[in-house]
């Protein structure tokens, strides 16, 4: 959900996303209040004052939308991505508000350093787009760099790095070499930031998932089982530079 005017804007979004935003006031949308049955008279007359609302949220739940509407008529929904999406998932956004097709997504951040390594976060938000982590694992083996391991809070990984925000992860992703992993949030963000990046793509449509971005590298297999180490290994030693791959 997102307030805009001319000199001030007001983003409302998961918490977890909240660190990333750096061009608007960020709340997060579950503490406003938004989704109660009954809206505190405070947060009625905060949605009253908002010259514009433009609005992701509750897109499919009908009395949502007219309970919004009946308090600031200046509330423009948009929908969720429909299961038959034909284009690229960030081209479908930017065609509902208007921008041009063929946007990049970027991210700035506060970099300390760099590091002569990989990232590797082998992990994503369903099991059946997740490549093996033994072959992770023995791709570690032949790069020719160190591997740093990333993983989220809930990911068994012991030895991974973890962070209590996205916007440190973000730096630590923009200060490696190179970073490979699943077709996932985190992917996605490792292209935003414009590290070198290798999406490891199976069941999903790259057409409509992949990462985009000049640093980007797409290996799209219909079947992770037959994605082999030492073939992602060369083309993470190319990328890297190394004379062996």
């Amino acid at each position: 959900m997102q307030h805009l005017v001319a000199d001030y804007t007001e983003l409302w979004a998961p918490s977890p996303v909240l660190p990333l935003i750096q061009f608007a006031g960020a709340h997060s949308l579950v503490s406003t209040g938004i989704d109660h049955l009954e809206l505190s008279k405070q947060l009625r007359e905060r949605l009253q004052s908002f010259d514009s609302i433009v609005s992701w949220y509750g897109s499919t739940r009908e009395e949502f939308r007219a309970a919004m509407l009946a308090i600031n008529p200046r509330c423009v929904f948009h929908w969720a991505l429909p299961r038959d999406l034909s284009l690229h998932a960030t081209d479908f956004y930017a065609q509902q508000v208007g921008a041009l097709s063929g946007l990049i997504p970027r991210i700035r951040v506060n970099q300390t350093g760099t590091r002569d390594t990989v990232v590797i976060h082998p992990f994503s938000g369903s099991k059946r787009k997740n490549w093996p982590l033994e072959n992770y694992r023995e791709l570690a083996r032949l790069l020719d760099a160190r591997v740093d391991w990333l993983a989220g809070p809930e990911e068994d990984l012991p030895e991974a790095h973890r962070f209590d925000n996205l916007a440190h992860v973000a730096a630590f992703l923009a200060g490696a070499r190179l970073y490979i992993g699943n077709d996932s949030g985190i992917t996605h963000l490792a292209a935003a930031v414009g590290v070198k990046t290798i999406a490891i793509f199976g069941p999903a449509s790259p057409r409509i998932w992949v990462p985009r971005g000049e640093n980007v590298e797409l290996i799209a297999v219909s079947d992770l089982t037959n994605l082999t180490p030492s073939y992602v290994a060369r083309v993470a030693n190319r990328l890297l530079g190394s004379r062996s791959f």
